[in-house]
């Protein structure tokens, strides 16, 4: 196949096509005609004789050809990218573009991680997505990004995974519920009660699922949602309990709107981790960025506990790979971490 003729241009072209779905889009993301774009898809999928996409009524969606271009175009940027770090490097700058995504209670905590990090590498570019846990995975099954931060990193992505940061499963009901005067509750003792809980699929909810299933028991829920404000406020107002993690309880139970619920067993403890799949080639930033979470880990600032030493569940396919990360001179954890 005559490579010379696919240019990196058009190889831009297609990507931004494949990520919107859309023509138009893409055409106006940078900043050319559509027909420029449209003729640029076209020499590439003559090149490869196969077309890259197919209309499905109004939809766009890539055909097989499409989906191994588009996954080989994604390893091309991250070998450029680790390029272009590794020749800044060598003139003596940090330059590079950094890219994270992390699931939705992790905002609670990380961007002040993140924003310590930009501090000391000003010439950092970063680009930060945040969404639901279904969506992160999906995002890093597309390797769509450099890192991904979340507490329950699937079990079928061949991956690595280091843990850097403590992160406490807790039970909370409104000040004055009968429960947060009571000592030596277990959970069956709150089966009856209504509770608000994470959408299924978070890690959030995936804590609570697997003690309730090693319990024998099933909680009632009341309500299942997608927002820790939500079921903060939901809480607060006395509309059940809930099981949320401590970064997301922000100054409520300081300032007496929520309380929370001793019961054993609790808290449930699953660290947060920064994830990457396990063939990716780690930019410069990205490398530093996760020297950096493991060594501000070491010791929680809100609550001076040192970070957890997890390893990987074995007999699965990621878990030689969190092995590797864990052991292996690149992820050797610093002295000590949380947060």
């Amino acid at each position: 196949m005559p490579r010379r003729r696919i240019t990196f241009r058009q190889l831009q072209s297609f990507e931004a096509v494949a990520r919107h779905a859309s023509y138009s889009r893409a055409a106006e993301e940078l900043h050319l005609t559509q027909p420029a774009v449209s003729i640029q898809i076209r020499q590439i999928a003559e090149v490869l004789g196969l077309p890259l996409f197919e209309q499905h009524g109004r939809a766009l969606r890539l055909s097989a050809a499409g989906e191994e271009l588009l996954a080989t175009v994604r390893r091309l940027d991250d070998v450029w990218n680790r390029f272009e770090s590794a020749i800044e490097d060598l003139k003596g700058m940090k330059r590079g573009r950094l890219r994270v995504a992390l699931v939705t209670t992790a905002m609670y905590f990380l961007p002040r991680l993140l924003g310590a990090f930009c501090r000391r590498h000003p010439e950092i570019d970063i680009e930060l997505e945040i969404a639901n846990r279904a969506q992160i995975v999906e995002r890093l099954r597309g390797n769509r990004d450099d890192l991904y931060i979340m507490s329950h990193p699937p079990e079928d992505i061949d991956i690595v995974v280091r843990p850097f940061l403590e992160n406490e499963h807790v039970i909370v009901a409104p000040p004055g519920h009968w429960a947060t005067a009571r000592r030596g509750l277990t959970l069956r003792d709150l089966a009856d009660e209504p509770f608000l809980l994470r959408e299924p699929g978070s890690g959030s909810r995936h804590a609570i699922d697997e003690f309730q299933r090693a319990q024998g028991l099933a909680l009632r829920v009341r309500l299942s949602l997608a927002s820790n404000e939500a079921i903060r406020d939901l809480v607060a107002s006395g509309m059940g309990l809930a099981v949320l993690s401590r970064h997301a309880l922000g100054r409520m139970v300081e300032d007496g709107e929520l309380a929370i619920v001793g019961v054993a067993g609790f808290p449930l403890r699953r660290p947060w981790s920064v994830v990457h799949l396990r063939d990716k080639v780690l930019s410069l930033p990205a490398q530093a960025f996760i020297e950096e979470l493991l060594k501000s880990g070491d010791t929680n600032p809100a609550t001076g506990r040192r970070r957890p030493r997890r390893t990987a569940r074995a007999g699965t396919p990621a878990a030689a790979a969190r092995s590797d990360a864990q052991t292996g001179p690149a992820t050797t954890p610093p002295a000590t971490e949380d947060s």
